[in-house]
This record gives structure tokens, C-alpha cells and sequence, in this order.
């Protein structure tokens, strides 16, 4: 087993992995996904997922923002 005590973690970002917890714009397409799909459990997360990969679906803006963790190793 893992002793959580004992992980040590490369960048503190690591810590959350939540989607609110990666920063940037709150109006873009992945927030308003999320806010949407938040919500959903289990099998009707694929078919709400589909809906929104179809063409009728307005999110919000698409960002070219990385939130990308550089590693020195």
C-alpha cells in the first residue's frame, strides 16, 4: 500500500487533480463542459459526452492556453 505521508510530489499543482484547480479563463469551452457534465454519473456520462462533441453544441470560447507541467528529469 501507499503511505500518503510518504508521497512526495514533483510540482504542488500535482496535489488537485479537479478541473477547477487548473486556473486560466472561466468562460471558456472546457468550463462550460465541465459545469455541464459535472453532474453526470455513470452510463448517461457517454451519451451526454457524444451530445456535446456534436456540432450544435456552443461552449464558450477555445483557448490555445497550455497548463502543462514542465518535469527537469
Amino acid at each position: 500500500r501507499i503511505k500518503p505521508e510518504k508521497v512526495k510530489f514533483a510540482d504542488e499543482r500535482l496535489k488537485d487533480n479537479s478541473y477547477q484547480s487548473k486556473g486560466g479563463p472561466q468562460n471558456d469551452y472546457g468550463d462550460k463542459a465541465h459545469r455541464d457534465l459535472i453532474v453526470t454519473r455513470g452510463a448517461g456520462f457517454r451519451k451526454e459526452k457524444n451530445k456535446k462533441k456534436r456540432g450544435s453544441y456552443r461552449g464558450g470560447e477555445i483557448t490555445m492556453e497550455s497548463h502543462s507541467i514542465k518535469f527537469t528529469d
